[in-house]
């Protein structure tokens, strides 16, 4: 498959389904996607998507993936899934047919990039559409598999409701996550009582209203910064009275400051 240039360019592009290869790899390059939006679609073939520059959103089964710089999300092989992006991205793909992908993790999962998985990649990518099935591509696309099959799993996932009325909260949430307004002026909006929309939403995600707000605050956080805000400018939108309460919230939920894990995050990408 080429390096794509133009992801949104359908010219470009070649359904990896059809491809009789067991793992069909790719790399995109673009300055500016221009908000592409991907609509829910599957594979047959598992998919492995390595960011680069920038950051995407990934909508998987009842989950919202964020990827960073350094980062890879691994869909499933059928799963139906949705891809946002904004601004400027690049990195590297895999399609893995499902025959080749025992020992891979068999729900949706955002990863940790190791430089060895990305030269891997990167390596792969060059591979012609229909390489030979010899030794030397064997191996490449085997050690791949291993790499992949070791990373580390990421927390950087948000459960998401079925519910309608929990559905429109959190649209309202994400279109306007500055609103610090608090569980019971959020379930008035949608017609519930608190002890309600409590009770659903934990159902539904697993978390307490306040804990599932907060990790949407830092999947926002981290993808604003990878597309070049500043932290100022990302706690003020998340609706931080002030820097150093943003700093802390986010430095509790991921174990670091946010300048040193974005600079961790482009140093990641020599």
């Amino acid at each position: 498959m080429p390096i794509l240039t133009e992801l949104s360019d359908e010219s470009d592009w070649v359904e990896p389904d059809d491809v009789p290869r067991p793992v069909v790899t790719y790399g995109f390059m673009a300055e500016d996607f221009g908000g592409l939006e991907l609509d829910l679609h599957r594979h047959a073939k598992g998919q492995i998507v390595l960011v680069q520059r920038g950051a995407l959103s990934c909508e998987v089964d009842g989950g919202l993936w964020i990827v960073p710089p350094r980062s890879a999300v691994w869909i499933p092989g059928g799963a139906l899934h949705a891809i946002k992006v904004s601004g400027t991205l690049d990195g590297y793909g895999a399609f893995i047919d499902t025959a080749w992908s025992a020992g891979l993790p068999t729900s949706c999962c955002a990863i940790s990039v190791t430089p060895l998985l990305r030269e891997l990649l990167a390596r792969a990518a060059n591979l012609p559409l229909l390489y030979a099935e010899n030794g030397v591509n064997t191996r490449l696309i085997s050690v791949l598999l291993d790499e992949l099959g070791s990373a580390e799993i990421e927390d950087l996932h948000l459960p998401m409701p079925s519910d309608p009325r929990l559905r429109r909260i959190v649209e309202e949430m994400m279109a306007a996550p500055a609103d610090r307004g608090t569980i019971d002026a959020w379930a008035g909006r949608a017609g519930l009582s608190e002890r309600t929309l409590a009770r659903l939403i934990r159902r539904e995600t697993g978390m307490s209203f306040g804990r599932w707000r907060q990790q949407l605050g830092i999947m926002l956080a981290v993808k604003w910064l990878a597309a070049g805000g500043s932290i100022k400018q990302v706690a003020g939108d998340l609706g931080y009275e002030s820097v150093p309460s943003f700093v802390t919230m986010f430095r509790k939920a991921l174990g670091t400051s946010p300048g040193r894990y974005m600079a961790e995050r482009h140093a990641g990408r020599h």
